[in-house]
């Protein structure tokens, strides 16, 4: 039952009560309503976002969340093995395909560098499991761009592999004329007597003697530059272009089995042993060049002769004798 309040009445020097007027006490009832309705409405807002008051939704979120962290932990272990598998075909790469075809390797911060720009991940950010997300995405472009690295590393392997090939195809490995076709091996590379003028002078290839028409073999994969006998000196000769910098000398022919502008292969015939050009006796002169130097033929009889063949060859090559040309 609500209080009665009264008041003083000085006028007439007695008490009297306070009569409320139904407006006013109707508009107490409202505001009174109003005020517990919005505190009401708040403290729901309130406990929907606190722990303690979860609705069927947010359970379902609750458990989508924790199954997606299962299956990033997942995901990051798959990459670890991944990561494992990569850096082994890495170490393959940099220190036995690379090391074998003496090519650079690529380095470690070029090979997991990932990627530098900073807007990249940016709408990853402002999450609860922004972290999470962020370093998990981070390490699979790093993998990408590894996997991307390695792949065309792999590629450029394959094709110096191939080039390998053809290189060691074209290197001038065999003599030009067989073991059981020399009378000797006259002369080889160095200084040596010029049997016109007695002089010591330098002897820029070796020379094998055989009969006249001995065939003569191209010694590696190449193209023929030259079959005529313009040079001074070399009489019928014929230049073969082996690519990587060699050029091979036969000097001194009989006659050609081939043409300027043919490809050959290593071990075809193309001439035949005489005594053109300035010349003492029949005899097939041999030079090899490299990058435009005349190196010593000797060097590159691997192709078709035994190591003791190549000593008793080397003793003789050796000897300052008289050359034939």
């Amino acid at each position: 039952m609500a209080k009665v309040k009264y008041y003083y009445d000085s006028e007439n020097l007695a008490y009297r009560k306070i009569k409320v007027k139904k407006r006013k006490k109707f508009g107490f009832i409202a505001l009174f309503l109003l005020a517990s309705a919005l505190f009401g409405f708040l403290s729901f807002i309130v406990l929907l976002n606190t722990p303690y008051f979860e609705t069927p939704k947010d359970r379902l979120l609750i458990r989508e969340i924790e199954n997606l962290k299962l299956h990033y932990a997942v995901l990051n272990k798959k990459m670890d093995q991944v990561d494992n598998a990569i850096e082994a075909i890495e170490e393959r790469d940099n220190n036995l395909y690379r090391t074998y075809f003496n090519t650079a390797p690529i380095p470690e911060e070029e090979r997991k560098s990932g990627f530098k720009n900073s807007d990249r991940y940016k709408a990853l950010e402002g999450y609860d499991n922004s972290e999470l997300v962020l370093q998990t995405t981070k390490r699979v472009d790093v993998l990408t761009k590894e996997l991307a690295i390695q792949s065309k590393s792999l590629d450029y392997i394959l094709k110096l592999a191939k080039e390998k090939n053809k290189f060691l195809a074209s290197i001038p490995a065999i003599q030009p004329v067989r073991n059981e076709n020399l009378k000797k091996m006259a002369s080889g590379f160095g200084y040596r007597t010029d049997p016109f003028t007695k002089a010591r002078k330098m002897h820029k290839g070796m020379d094998f003697t055989a009969k006249k028409g001995t065939p003569i073999f191209a010694t590696g994969d190449g193209i023929i530059a030259k079959a005529d006998n313009t040079a001074s000196g070399y009489g019928n000769h014929i230049v073969i272009r082996h690519g990587y910098g060699y050029e091979t000398l036969y000097g001194h022919l009989s006659k050609y089995n081939c043409r300027a502008g043919q490809r050959v292969k290593r071990g075809d015939v193309i001439g035949y042993v005489g005594s053109t050009g300035r010349s003492e006796a029949p005899h097939l002169h041999y030079e090899v060049h490299k990058d435009s130097k005349v190196v010593n033929p000797l060097n590159f009889y691997y192709g078709n002769i035994s190591a003791v063949e190549y000593v008793a060859i080397s003793k003789l090559a050796n000897q300052e004798n008289q050359s034939l040309d």
